[in-house]
């Protein structure tokens, strides 16, 4: 199972670009990656995993593997995890539409939720 932080963190330390709009939510991704890259120091099996997806970021095993190590990463220390949680946040809230773009965010619980814009003509929900 994937979620959008960890493979967003593993795809831009892979050196991929992650798509966010505006410079705060793109600064909140530099630090999520700069606090994986400070907690992987001097663990080699995560170095290892993080050097193998810096070598070939096409590749979705290594992808995979740095997910993986993100992931049990967070498992096993709760504060680092809430530090991440709360950079993401950050860029779920930081995220701003460019041109004609939308961004659409919602939190919390519901049974049903309808985001949409520009609609024209006639709108039945039932």
């Amino acid at each position: 199972m994937t979620d959008p932080m960890t493979m967003a963190i593993a795809t831009a330390m892979a050196g991929k670009a992650v798509e966010v709009a505006g410079e705060p939510a793109r600064e909140a991704v530099a630090a999520m990656v700069r606090k994986v890259r400070e907690k992987f120091r001097g663990r080699a099996a995560e170095e290892a995993v993080l050097e193998g997806v810096v070598a070939d970021p096409d590749s979705p095993e290594r992808l995979s593997e740095l997910h993986e190590a993100i992931r049990r990463a967070i498992a096993e220390d709760a504060a680092f995890g809430t530090t991440l949680e709360s950079l993401w946040n950050q860029v779920r809230s930081d995220s701003t539409a460019t041109d004609d773009g939308v961004v659409n965010n919602f939190s919390g619980q519901a049974g049903k939720v309808v985001q949409m814009r520009d609609v024209h003509g006639d709108l039945r929900i039932g």
